[in-house]
């Protein structure tokens, strides 16, 4: 009947509160069925019966509620509850107060409280129950019972019970909502890690694909390789031509070197096949062989940091998503980039502004994303901040993009270092 509601967790507490509404007015009438026939007492029955017919009639209106697709929140859930915290109110004020055994039904709707709310809700129904069951040690309609034989005992009694309804009331109240928080915590951390574990399902694959890429791109360098080596032979006379055919020399050997070292570590980890490097040298090889990859682009970079200069893991994938952060900046940039880079004993600050457009909310909120790209269609795969990203967070480190006031964005790399060099 309430299939619909299969994906919202509230909307089905708010299901079973409404059954268990159903089974506590059904409890009320036979209780006031077996006290009306079985024992002489006389009590309001009025203004009891008119209550129970109240709740009845609040129930059916949750009912027709749950048929409806609205969202449950938190504040509904918790007005249904003060529902039956104030009717349980009224009826023990017409049936003898706190003296009344039934006083610790209080308990239901707190314990409901705080194992589906959060600790502010449940320490605000706390209080709202045992003010209810203070007012009810003062202010009640007595049942027609003779205490005046045992008032000093009686008293006592009736205090004790308030004692222990207070001391229940707070003990429930911090232990669930502990561990309801602990669960909540657990959720957590098991939905970070299915995402985890996809994005390293996403990573496998693009290895497996880029492999394959490696293998073929091979033979088609090679006789680029080639081809150019001829045309430099050829025209040894036009000293721009000649200018242009080292340059593209100069890249198809990069191609044909990083793809070689992608087949020859493909499958080696980082703890079998690190080296270390003085970070301010990591950096630089960096750089180099990024200009080398982008020779057009213009770019400054300044560094700052102690000494002895630290040291950091010199590793590929660390190498290669630096590199894909530089190259989004300079897709985005139109002019000039600007590098620094920081460091003290224990972490790098790199940062990369550009002075492009920025990036969209949507760029914002889903950079990282695998395949997403902001480019236009057929200048950008997706991968390349995806990879960057969890790569550096697999090093312990932690990549952050933001627009800037002035115009363009900002990339934020922090990664760990190792120690100091002399």
């Amino acid at each position: 009947m309430f299939s619909d509601l299969s994906q919202s967790p509230l909307s089905k507490n708010l299901h079973r509160l409404f059954l268990l509404r159903n089974i506590a007015i059904f409890a009320q009438c036979l209780t006031f069925t077996i006290v009306y026939w079985s024992i002489d007492i006389v009590i309001p029955w009025l203004p009891m019966i008119f209550v129970v017919i109240l709740l009845a009639v609040i129930n059916l209106l949750t009912w027709i509620r749950l048929h409806r697709k609205w969202p449950v929140s938190h504040l509904e859930f918790f007005f249904q509850l003060l529902i039956d915290v104030l009717a349980l109110s009224t009826l023990l004020y017409f049936s003898g107060g706190s003296t009344n055994p039934f006083i610790s039904l209080f308990l239901l709707p707190l314990t409901i409280a705080a194992a589906t709310l959060p600790w502010r809700y449940t320490w605000i129904m706390a209080i709202i129950t045992i003010a209810c069951y203070t007012l009810l040690l003062f202010i009640y309609i007595p049942l027609p019972h003779e205490h005046s034989n045992h008032l000093i005992e009686f008293a006592l009694h009736v205090s004790g019970m308030w004692l222990a309804f207070v001391l229940s009331t707070v003990i429930i109240a911090w232990f669930v909502v502990r561990m309801s928080s602990s669960i909540r915590d657990r959720d957590r951390d098991l939905a970070k890690a299915r995402e985890h574990a996809l994005r390293n399902e996403q990573i496998i694959a693009l290895g497996t694909l880029a492999a394959g890429a490696a293998h073929e791109l091979g033979t088609p360098l090679s006789t680029m390789a080639v081809v150019t080596g001829e045309l430099q032979q050829e025209y040894t006379h036009d000293a721009e031509f000649q200018s242009n055919i080292h340059i593209l020399r100069d890249q198809i050997a990069h191609c044909k070197q990083t793809l070689t070292h992608l087949l020859a570590k493909a499958g080696q980890t980082r703890a079998e096949h690190g080296s270390e490097l003085a970070v301010d040298e990591f950096l630089r090889q960096i750089l180099d062989k990024w200009k080398l990859i982008r020779p057009a682009v213009k770019f400054t970079y300044q560094s700052t940091g102690t000494q002895p200069i630290p040291r950091i893991m010199d590793n590929q994938l660390l190498n290669q998503s630096i590199l894909n952060l530089l190259n989004n900046a300079a897709d985005a940039s139109s002019e000039c980039i600007e590098i620094s880079s920081h460091w003290d004993n224990q972490l790098l600050h790199l940062e990369i502004i550009d002075d492009g457009k920025g990036l969209s909310a949507e760029a914002l909120q889903r950079a990282g994303e695998a395949f997403f790209s902001s480019k236009a269609p057929g200048q950008g795969f997706g991968i390349g901040l995806f990879l960057a990203n969890a790569n550096i967070e697999r090093f312990g480190g932690s990549v952050r993009l933001f627009n800037l006031e002035s115009g363009g964005a900002c990339t934020q790399v922090v990664l760990p270092l190792i120690g100091s060099t002399t």
